[in-house]
């Protein structure tokens, strides 16, 4: 990645490309990622590859959804982990800490590579300096979702179990779709409108997750300088998802039609 220059109208496509790669061949993302993350990257050409006007009143929703939260979880898998592992942790460090990993593909080797690169911020990461961080879901996936068959349904008790908001960048549709039922508020960041994902969510941010995280801890910042009410953050929490995802493919039509 060296040899591509800022200058290059891909760039950050391909230092993210780089990312992922990265990740898989230290162990961290599981060959599936690689698609997962190629498929992501068509639909935001279809977006502009830039945070659209209704992702931006989606990310506003969601700062104030996860500070009215009492337990507010960050779920991470091995894409999020490697395209925005530091900025995951800058937003948790706004809210209660907790980042907890949820794999699909889980084995303990790659839970253990995840649990070591995180380990790696404690000499590096001021939040990690100040103990704001807890990494949850590796040694302490305790509990059992219901109707998650797959190892994704293996959570811990303390985060995703007992969480009133589960923020899930880069999600299974099934898992998002049990975390509703189980009466929890879900936050995606999901490229794809049409997804399961994106559909069952209670707010879904159409946009790229390394654009999309700084974004939102941004907000929360912006927010609690304005010392609002509780009242007031709930105003702001009342969102219109399905009017939101018709803007998006609106606005990706529009983009086809007129290229």
């Amino acid at each position: 990645m060296s040899m591509v220059p800022e200058s290059h109208p891909r760039y950050k496509s391909l230092l993210n490309r780089g990312k992922v790669v990265d990740a898989f061949e230290s162990g961290v993302l599981a060959k599936g990622g690689l698609i997962a993350h190629g498929r992501g990257e068509t639909y935001d050409y279809l977006i502009g590859e830039t945070t659209p006007k209704v992702a931006k009143e989606a990310i506003k929703a969601s700062a104030a959804m996860l500070m009215l939260a009492k337990n507010p979880v960050i779920s991470v898998n091995g894409n999020s982990i490697a395209l925005a592992k530091d900025e995951l942790i800058d937003l948790a460090a706004e809210l209660n800490g907790k980042i907890e990993v949820n794999l699909f593909y889980r084995t303990e080797e790659r839970e253990q590579k995840i649990k070591e690169l995180f380990e790696k911020n404690e000499s590096n990461n001021e939040n990690y300096k100040n103990n704001k961080i807890t990494i949850l879901g590796i040694d302490d996936a305790n509990k059992q979702m219901p109707n998650v068959d797959h190892l994704r349904g293996k959570v811990s008790e303390a985060g995703i179990y007992t969480a009133d908001v589960v923020l899930v960048p880069l999600e299974d549709g099934d898992r998002a779709e049990a975390l509703i039922e189980m009466g929890k508020k879900v936050i995606a960041i999901d490229l794809n409108p049409l997804s399961r994902t994106a559909q069952k969510s209670t707010i879904t941010i159409v946009d790229e997750l390394t654009r999309c995280i700084p974004l939102i801890t941004k907000e929360i910042i912006t927010l609690k300088q304005q010392n609002l009410s509780n009242e007031e953050l709930n105003q702001i929490t009342e969102f219109d998802n399905n009017k939101a995802l018709k803007e998006v493919l609106k606005l990706i039509s529009d983009k086809l039609t007129t290229q």
